[in-house]
C-alpha cells in the first residue's frame, strides 16, 4: 500500500486524503480507491505479476489510441510492480443485471438493451483492437492454437474432472481432446480474443459532469490472444450464472453479427456453426476454473456456480455438439448424472407454467441504542450484519443538537460537513450492495442490517435510513425500515415493472 501511495504522491503532486481497500476478486491483484483532497479518486492496482501488468498497461494505451472504451493508464512505477488507473466507478454490468438473474433469467427490456449495447461493443474490441496490435507484450501463449486449446482442456481433466468418482482411460481421452483442440483451431483468426469477456469485467461509467447515461467499460483484458471471435461470444451469452434464455443468445447474436459486419465481411452460417463448439469447449473451459477457485482455493461463489456451469453442459451433451468426440462424451455424460450435480435449476417465471413463484428478496433495515441490546431477528433466519456507529462522531455530546435525531437537517448536516459517517457508509454500500446482489442471485427471501449507537438516535438513525434508500434506489427491492428507539417504522415498496 505504502508502494501505491509514493506513486499517488509522485503523480499528483500530494499524498492521498484517504485510501480505501478495494475486495480481491478472482486474481491475485491489490485494489484501492485513493481519493484527492477535492474529492476525486484513482485506481491504484497492486499486481504480483510483472509480465501481467505490462500487459494490461500496453493493452490499455493501444486500445484507448482505438477509441475503445477502457480505463487510462495515469502513472505506472515498473520497478514496485504499482500502477494507477481510472476509477470506473462501482456499477459492473453484472451488478446492473441483478434483478434479471434473481427472476431466473427473465430479463426486462432495459436490461436486455443494456446485454445489447455491451455485445455490439465486442466486435470493435476483437477486430480495431488488433488493429497494429504488437503481440510481444501479449501472455504466452499469444496466439489461441491447439495447444492452447490442450492447455485449458487439461485444467478441465486435473482441476475438475479428477475430483470427481468418474474413472477414464488416459489414452482414449488424451485421443478425443486433441481432435477437439484440433478443430477449435482449425479456423486460425487474428482478431483480440478477450478470453474473459463477460459481465463482471464490463463497468457501467459516465465521466464526472457528464449528462450522459452510464456507458461500457471493459476491464481485465491482460488475458487475451489473438484468435477466434466465436470464444468471446460464447464467454459472453452463455456465462454460467447469467441464465440467459436461448431467444435472448439468439437475439444478442444476430445484433453482434450485424455489427461485426460493419467492420468486415461475415459468413453468419459458418460463423454460427463454429459457435456451437467454442460453447461447448468454453464450458469446459470454466468448470476447470471453477474447480480450482472452488475445490482448491475453497472460494465459496466458485463452489455455488458449479450446477449452473453443468446445466449449460448437460444441454450441449443432448443437442450433440459432442458427439464426434464419443469417449469424451461419454465419460461427459456420467460426470453431468453424479447424485452432486443432479439439483434441478428453479424455472424461470416464463418457464414455470403455473409453477409456485419464489418470493422476493425483503430487506429490514433497524436502528438500536446499544444500551437496549440488538434487535430481534423476526425471520427465523438468526439475524444478519450489525454495524457499530460509536467511532464516528457523536452529534449527541452538543446542546443543540440532543433534541434532535439523525433525520433532522441539523444533525445530517453536522454528520456530513464532520465526514467520519460518509466514509463509514462507504465501506458498509460495498458489502450490502454485494450480498444484496447475491441474496437475489440465489432465491433467498430476507436479509436484515442493523447499525446500533449509544442511544439509537443520531448515528445510527441516519446510517439506517441511508442505507435503507441506498438499497431501495440501487435494487428497487422491498425495504422495511425500522428506528426502533425513535418509534419510527417504514417501508419502501418493491418497484413494479412498467
Amino acid at each position: 500500500m505504502q508502494q501505491l501511495i509514493k506513486l499517488y504522491t509522485d503523480w499528483s503532486g500530494a499524498a492521498p486524503a484517504r485510501v480505501e481497500r478495494l475486495p480481491k476478486a478472482g486474481s491475485n491483484r491489490k485494489y484501492a480507491r485513493l481519493f484527492g483532497a477535492d474529492g476525486r479518486t484513482v485506481i491504484g492496482v497492486d499486481g504480483p505479476d510483472p509480465s501481467e501488468n505490462r500487459c494490461f498497461i500496453y493493452l490499455s494505451r493501444h486500445f484507448a489510441e482505438r477509441g475503445l472504451p477502457v480505463p487510462q493508464i495515469l502513472a505506472a512505477d515498473p520497478a514496485t510492480s504499482c500502477y494507477l488507473q481510472t476509477d470506473l466507478g462501482t456499477l459492473s454490468l453484472y451488478q446492473a443485471l441483478s434483478a434479471g438473474r434473481a427472476a431466473g433469467g427473465a430479463y426486462s427490456e432495459e436490461e436486455r438493451a443494456l446485454i445489447r449495447r455491451v455485445i455490439r461493443r465486442l466486435p470493435h474490441v476483437q477486430v480495431s483492437g488488433a488493429e497494429a496490435l504488437n503481440a510481444g507484450y501479449l501472455l504466452s501463449p499469444a496466439r489461441f492454437d491447439a495447444r492452447a486449446a490442450m492447455f485449458d482442456l487439461n485444467y478441465f481433466k486435473y482441476c475438475f474432472l479428477r475430483t470427481t468418482p468418474v474413472s477414464y482411460d488416459e489414452v482414449r481421452l488424451e485421443e478425443d481432446m486433441r481432435r477437439l483442440a484440433d478443430d477449435l483451431a482449425d479456423d486460425p483468426c487474428d482478431t483480440f480474443l478477450y478470453r474473459d469477456f463477460q459481465a463482471r469485467n464490463v463497468m457501467l461509467y459516465a465521466p464526472p459532469g457528464s449528462a450522459e447515461a452510464p456507458q461500457p467499460y471493459f476491464i481485465d483484458y491482460q488475458g487475451g490472444q489473438l484468435g477466434p471471435l466465436q470464444y468471446d461470444v460464447a464467454s459472453y451469452l452463455w456465462q454460467a450464472s447469467a441464465r440467459y434464455p436461448q431467444e435472448l443468445r439468439d437475439e444478442m447474436i444476430e445484433a453482434y453479427l450485424d455489427e461485426l459486419a460493419t467492420l468486415r465481411p461475415v459468413d453468419r452460417a459458418a460463423f454460427l456453426r463454429r459457435l456451437h463448439l467454442f460453447v461447448f469447449f468454453r464450458t469446459l473451459q470454466v468448470l476447470g476454473t471453477y474447480g480450482l477457485r472452488g475445490y482448491f482455493e475453497h472460494k465459496k461463489y466458485f463452489l455455488d456456480s458449479i450446477p449452473l456451469a453443468i446445466s449449460n453442459l448437460r444441454r450441449q451433451l443432448a443437442d450433440g455438439t459432442a458427439a464426434p468426440y464419443p469417449y469424451f462424451a461419454s465419460l461427459l455424460r456420467q460426470l453431468v448424472d453424479l447424485p452432486q450435480f443432479a439439483r434441478p435449476l428453479p424455472p424461470s417465471p416464463a418457464a414455470s407454467d403455473g409453477a409456485a413463484e419464489r418470493k422476493p428478496l425483503v430487506v429490514r433495515v433497524f436502528s438500536f441504542s446499544y444500551r437496549k441490546g440488538i434487535p430481534a431477528d423476526e425471520s427465523g433466519n438468526g439475524g444478519g450484519y450489525v454495524f457499530d456507529c460509536r467511532s464516528t462522531h457523536n452529534p449527541g455530546r452538543y446542546a443543540e443538537y440532543r433534541n434532535l435525531t439523525g433525520l433532522d437537517q441539523p444533525v445530517i448536516r453536522f454528520l456530513e460537513t464532520d465526514g467520519e459517517i460518509l466514509a463509514f457508509l462507504d465501506n458498509v454500500y460495498l458489502l450490502a450492495e454485494h450480498h444484496v446482489a447475491r441474496y437475489m442471485e440465489r432465491g433467498f427471501t430476507d436479509l436484515m442490517f442493523c447499525f446500533g449507537c449509544t442511544g439509537g438516535q443520531h448515528r445510527s438513525v441516519y446510517a439506517a435510513q441511508h442505507l435503507a434508500e441506498h438499497l431501495h434506489r440501487k435494487f428497487g427491492i422491498e425495504v422495511r425500515l425500522c428506528h426502533r428507539e425513535q418509534g419510527l417504522s417504514s417501508v419502501l415498496p418493491a418497484r413494479t415493472a412498467d
